[in-house]
């Protein structure tokens, strides 16, 4: 009976131990880890913002820090107290989190900070091919560490966390998804520049420029184009012209049968329709074959921006003149191209202002010296938001692009279930301008069939004035009212999914259907008028999924959406 209770003593005195060593351990991880959470974040933003000097000081403070996280969430006792059915899913959360910050500090931040990222922008004109070619193997390093990174964070259930690991945590997300695009762009650009640049031969483009004062489902009415010419790093700008000038296509273009059944033979007939689909190759493509038809050119492929793209990039470049004068700066480019040329220009001319700009901005990019991360900075900001896409007509190169915001497409699989909302004018006015549009989406109860309802609620409010805009903005005014804005509102859903109903300022509304690559579509027509708002509320359903979480993917417009997602837990919690 002693022998018995001695044994319990010394079992019970080690268990004692033990949960006091692993709660002094789990002080020092979690002081170690806010600290280099707090100190990678940092970092993260000088990186992007190109403070070489100051981050590789901070780089030294985090690797001490995330050293000791990592020491402290690695010790047997630590180990074994992951296995408990109390602690045990915070303790192996807290251990991941200590490794993911370790690891960039120790792989991804120190191969940044030695890559040469102004051999990824162009210098006198002309891109070192040769120099870009040198470092592509260090910034596919840097990205893959710090896309692993990320998914490893992004894999760490955070719920059960104490507070300020859990805020600690969410705050690294956000930078490290911050980080994350700007090395997939420098990854990409150093993968495929040197071929669509011309290392291995001269190469031509359509930059076109989206008009988003005229709403098509990628951003705008590809308005005007610019013929880019490419060879050994160096860029051309060639012949620029209006989508007008191409004129109509009959009989039309083949079109995907999904296209048709939703738009009729709209974008295969004229070139200021091929993107009222969402699903940019689609639209590509087609304006690549009419420029063909029309002009005898062919082109390697399809180059989009808007005007707000240009706005991110005169950021790096500085002012812009545009041939006759005009200057375009960066607070004042989307102002200028998408209202005030409007009252001061013909509709030729506006054509002309609008190829104009494009390429001047874009002959500054290639002729001035920039900023590299600076430059990068804009870009992925311009990609995230989708509002440069790129299609190659080399089908080895178009797969590269994947699934990326840059290539445009619309994909047959979702990995988190997504709400689609495009739009496409229906006034055939220049009113989209005006328009300032909201998305809600809110995650419902799992289903018995294992599919989630998704309730979503858009809402478009237009800030146009009752009177005094020209006849170039209120174009064919098809709403009746020429100051009325007429929307046609697309909601595609989750792929695998369905559109159950819909309902305009709470009342039963007629829509157009049909599907898109494994989408139900419903489309919606809107009218708005001066200083009116109208709300469309859609219920959906996904695929079977126990995911608790929704995305939204959007129309780019001038004035960017405001949007918020409603998840829930996830159906195994």
């Amino acid at each position: 009976m002693r022998r018995a209770l001695l044994g319990a003593l010394v079992v019970g005195s080690l268990l004692l131990a033990t949960v006091g060593w692993i709660g002094f351990r789990g002080w020092q991880a979690r002081a170690h880890l806010v600290n280099a959470a707090g100190l990678a974040r940092e970092l993260s933003a000088q990186v992007v913002g190109g403070d070489t000097d100051r981050a590789l000081r901070t780089l030294a403070a985090l690797q001490e820090q995330s050293r000791a996280a990592r020491g402290a969430t690695s010790d047997p006792s630590w180990r074994l107290a992951r296995h408990t059915p109390v602690a045990g899913d915070d303790l192996d959360a807290v251990q991941q989190i200590a490794v993911a910050i370790d690891e960039l500090a120790r792989q991804a931040f120190p191969t940044l900070l030695r890559t040469d990222l102004s051999s990824l922008v162009p210098a006198g004109g002309r891109l070192d091919l040769a120099r870009l070619t040198a470092v592509s193997a260090e910034v596919s390093q840097a990205n893959e560490s710090v896309q692993r990174t990320r998914r490893n964070l992004a894999a760490v259930p955070a719920d059960s966390l104490v507070s300020q690991v859990r805020q600690a945590l969410t705050d690294l997300r956000g930078e490290i998804d911050r980080l994350a695009g700007l090395t997939t762009a420098a990854d990409q650009g150093a993968r495929l520049l040197p071929p669509l640049l011309g290392v291995n031969g001269p190469r031509r483009y359509l930059l076109v420029s989206q008009n988003l004062a005229e709403l098509r489902a990628t951003g705008g009415m590809f308005g005007a184009y610019a013929l880019m010419q490419a060879e050994d790093g160096a860029v051309r700008m060639g012949r620029q012209g209006s989508t007008a000038s191409l004129g109509r296509f009959t009989p039309a273009l083949k079109l995907p049968a999904e296209t048709r059944a939703l738009w009729t033979d709209l974008p295969g007939i004229y070139p200021a329709d091929v993107n009222l689909t969402p699903h940019f190759p689609t639209a590509a493509s087609l304006y690549r074959e009419m420029f063909r038809r029309k002009t005898g050119t062919t082109v390697d492929g399809v180059l989009a921006v808007d005007p707000v793209v240009l706005s991110y990039l005169l950021k790096a470049t500085g002012p812009v003149l545009v041939p006759g004068g005009v200057p375009l700066a960066s607070e004042k480019v989307v102002q200028t191209l998408l209202n005030e040329s409007y009252q001061r220009l013909s509709v030729k001319e506006q054509d002309e202002f609008f190829a104009a700009s494009a390429a001047s901005v874009f002959d500054a990019f290639f002729k001035k010296n920039v900023n590299p991360r600076v430059l990068l900075s804009a870009f992925d900001r311009a990609i995230t938001e989708r509002r440069i896409l790129f299609w190659s007509a080399r089908p080895e190169e178009q797969r590269t692009f994947g699934d990326s915001r840059m290539a445009g497409t619309l994909p047959e699989q979702d990995t988190v279930p997504t709400v689609g909302v495009f739009l496409n004018d229906g006034s055939g006015a220049k009113l989209g301008y005006y328009l300032r549009p909201t998305a809600n989406v809110t995650v419902g109860a799992c289903r018995p069939d294992g599919r989630r309802e998704l309730r979503l609620r858009v809402t478009l409010r237009s800030t146009a004035p009752r009177s005094g805009l020209s006849e170039s903005v209120l174009g064919l005014g098809m709403a009746g009212d020429p100051y009325t804005a007429r929307t046609l509102v697309s909601v595609y859903s989750p792929a695998g999914g369905a559109v159950l109903e819909a309902r305009l300022d709470g009342a039963e509304t007629a829509l157009g259907s049909g599907t898109e690559r494994r989408r139900q579509v419903a489309t919606a027509s809107v009218d708005v008028g001066p200083g009116a708002e109208r709300a469309l509320e859609v219920t959906l359903l996904t695929a079977k999924t126990g995911v608790g979480q929704a995305e939204l993917r959007l129309t780019p417009t001038a004035s960017p959406w405001t949007t918020q997602v409603h998840s829930a837990p996830s159906c195994d919690q």
